[in-house]
């Protein structure tokens, strides 16, 4: 039963910290708005990804 309380308070804290803006599109991310850097939502991480894949 622990893993269940654990599991929804680590659940609520997502909750209530809104999720960051993709720099490029301005679609929501899976991310906190309080991780640093440029955040991605995942189709322009995977586009990013390609891009950075294909220029070696």
């Amino acid at each position: 039963m622990t893993e269940t309380a654990a599991g929804t308070a680590a659940e609520t804290v997502e909750d209530r910290e809104p999720h960051a803006d993709c720099v490029l599109c301005g679609e929501p991310t899976e991310y906190p708005a309080s991780t640093r850097g440029a955040t991605l939502c995942p189709v322009c991480e995977w586009q990013e990804a390609q891009r950075t894949a294909c220029s070696g």
